[in-house]
């Protein structure tokens, strides 16, 4: 069976960025599953990996509009230091979620004053060349209540179990 819209594919990776240096893998850990064509993957890797059966080795270099997009200077902003209420330490490197008008973010702090915190909405990935290794493991058709429910169940799929 090969991967294509609906079914659920699982596979190993190791992601690196240019310099050859690990970003994500799943070595060491289950391998990761999820529907295909519904949208859980960077379009890039997905494109990739249709068509593709178990035991199918994959490499593929992504630019950044094929990955999290390019870095966008206007998504670095100043907040205003309230906006952090309740947080004892705002330090630089410190991440935060926020709700946005195009859903949740996540905000990297890069600077704080006492006044207001710089922070960064990019995707900590924006602008990074993304080179897979991958190994498909298993393809199999969703059911019913995965298709429903938009992931799968069981391991692999990043949920308690």
């Amino acid at each position: 069976m090969e991967a294509a819209n609906n079914r659920v594919v699982t596979i190993n990776y190791t992601l690196k960025d240019n310099d050859d240096q690990v970003i994500d893998s799943s070595e060491d850990r289950e391998p990761l599953s999820y529907i295909h064509g519904v949208g859980q993957l960077i379009p890039g890797l997905e494109q990739a990996l249709e068509g593709k059966e178990p035991g199918s080795e994959v490499s593929v270099s992504l630019n950044p509009d094929q990955g999290y997009g390019e870095r966008d200077e206007s998504m670095v902003l100043d907040v205003p230091r309230e906006q952090f209420e309740g947080t004892d330490q705002v330090e630089p490197g410190m991440q935060f979620q926020a709700q946005t008008e195009d859903g949740m973010r996540i905000l990297t702090v890069l600077e704080s004053g006492d006044q207001q915190v710089t922070v960064d909405a990019n995707h900590p990935l924006a602008g990074v060349t993304l080179n897979f290794e991958v190994e498909v493991v298993d393809v199999r058709d969703a059911d019913q209540e995965e298709l429903e429910h938009g992931h799968i169940h069981g391991e692999g799929n990043g949920e308690d179990q």
